[in-house]
């Protein structure tokens, strides 16, 4: 029997017995920073010279740790470790898998505010954002353990008098996870498990700017009973080891989560053939997302200015599912847009997200600060600055949210990805119009529409094309098993993170017939 699951509840930060537990994490977290992490390939604790440097990007000078580097000999050890383990892990029973994530969960679950307390250092989030990045990483491993025990035995088929068909889930091999900085724990920890929990073996290297999460994550799949071998942590750079393990002939998968840029570039190795190759790899991407929340004339504009500040300014920008476009019917927007500004200069305060009472902290290091702020000034040519525009860099990599009217729908940066809290707004004269204009980037990943119109959301529902569509709320938010998450296009393989039918991106089917 499969337990019923719903998702795991976020923290009210407005009760002051929660205040003070989560000032308490942070106290512990702070007590434990610059510490050295070693890389963990089948259960050995490998240190090298070589280190990574994790900072807080709130304030630089604060080390999170030093974390052994790999290299690709390193690499190659881990992938040897990883094949020989995958040889067995592949018999292991479904529910001791599953029974690994549960446990897994309890374990974060126990110690909820300090993982959110170490996000709040190493990624720069807010209280509730790490609050809710935590919540999800444990929804992952409750949701993909659930999942795994549905498809354990496979399928029914059709067998005629003389046969007996079956047909079933196989784990493909081998795979490499390269998860993003931005959701540290929750897309690191979900595209870990899945992976693991469907009888594969992962070969973990976390982003670099926040690979002390990935490490303490790895110590809680150990705690929880996962054997040596089956997930080996190995941080290290693209470009040395990242390149090599995409190319190597015994990665049967690539799961990664990060640009467009990146994503393209891994398919693009992931498709040629290298010497002893059996198999053609297999990539699960989410690259990245230009996403447009649509005002309609009849809509609800204060339930629309607070989805688009949300929207647009959780987590300074950083979620691929950002709202960073807004196009609003003529009769609205002025008001819309009046809303919106007012809204984002009253509410979205920007400061040390160690802050309980902070709305937006910092980006992440000074090379997304260069790039968000070269997009502003772009932007102050291509539209009117209505509010923020400013940045400082001084201690730490703050910018002020930041909006832009009457931007023509083929500018920049209505365009191109900024990956930070900058929203451009345009107007369209018709629904169709405003449709129109959504569609019109190379992306699809999510999107939403604010209308008491039910045949404009009908419309949208077929037209609007996105992987991810919300009607009357923001853009960003997808939960676990409720909004199963991935888009169209440019912004990945639509493998639908969270959803019935993730853990078999991960899986290979197979049937078998005997004749009777």
């Amino acid at each position: 029997m499969v337990v019923p699951y719903t998702h795991e509840p976020l923290t009210d930060f407005t009760k002051e017995e929660n205040r003070k537990a989560f000032e308490e994490a942070l106290k512990k977290v702070e007590g434990e920073l610059g510490k050295e992490y070693p890389l963990i390939i089948g259960g050995e604790r490998i240190y090298t010279e070589e280190k990574i440097k994790s900072f807080n990007p709130a304030n630089p000078d604060e080390v999170i740790g030093y974390v052994s580097k790999a290299n690709k000999e390193l690499a190659d050890k881990a992938m040897k470790v990883a094949t020989e383990t995958f040889e067995w892990w592949r018999k292991t029973k479904p529910e001791m898998r599953a029974d690994i994530l549960f446990r897994a969960a309890a374990i974060v679950r126990r110690n909820k505010h300090e993982f959110s307390a170490l996000l709040v250092k190493e990624g720069g989030k807010p209280w509730k954002e790490a609050d809710a990045d935590t919540a999800e990483a444990i929804d992952f491993m409750e949701y993909y353990g659930r999942q795994m025990l549905r498809i354990k035995d496979g399928f029914p088929v059709n067998s005629r008098e003389i046969e007996n068909n079956r047909f079933f889930y196989i784990p493909l091999g081998v795979g490499v996870t390269i998860p993003p900085w931005n959701f540290l724990f929750a897309i690191m920890c979900g595209t870990t498990v899945a992976p693991m929990v469907s009888g594969n073996t992962v070969l973990l290297k976390p982003a670099s700017l926040t690979p002390v999460i990935a490490h303490k994550f790895v110590e809680v799949l150990e705690e929880a009973g996962m054997p040596a071998g089956v997930v080996n942590y190995i941080p290290g750079s693209g470009s040395e080891i990242g390149d090599y393990l995409v190319e190597h002939p015994q990665t049967r998968f690539i799961s990664f989560t990060g640009s467009r840029e990146v994503g393209t570039r891994i398919y693009e190795k992931a498709a040629k053939i290298q010497p002893g190759q059996k198999w053609l790899k297999r990539v699960i991407a989410e690259m990245g997302g230009k996403d447009t929340i649509v005002v309609d004339s009849d809509a609800d504009l204060e339930l629309a200015a607070d989805a688009i500040v949300y929207s647009a300014f959780g987590f300074s920008g950083q979620k691929c599912s950002a709202c960073s476009r807004v196009v609003a019917l003529e009769d609205v927007y002025d008001d819309l847009l009046k809303r919106v500004v007012e809204k984002t200069e009253k509410e979205v305060n920007v400061g040390d997200p160690a802050n309980g009472d902070t709305y937006m902290g910092p980006v992440i290091d000074h090379g997304a600060y260069k790039k968000i702020m070269k997009y502003i000034e772009i932007g102050k040519k291509e539209g009117k600055l209505m509010t923020g525009g400013e940045g400082d860099d001084s201690n730490g990599f703050f910018i002020k949210p930041t909006i832009f009217a009457d931007v023509d729908p083929e500018a920049t940066i209505m365009q191109e990805e900024i990956f930070g809290p900058v929203v451009g707004f345009t107007k369209a004269k018709t629904f169709d119009e405003a449709i129109e204009i959504a569609n019109n980037t190379e992306y699809g990943l999510t999107g939403a529409v604010i209308t008491n119109n039910r045949l404009h959301l009908e419309k949208a529902r077929e037209d609007f094309h996105v992987g991810n569509l919300y009607f009357n709320r923001g853009c960003t938010a997808a939960i676990v098993g409720y909004h199963p998450f991935g888009g169209f296009n440019m912004s990945g393989t639509d493998s639908k993170a969270g959803g019935p039918d993730y853990l078999i991106q991960h899986m290979q089917a197979k049937t078998t017939s005997e004749m009777l």
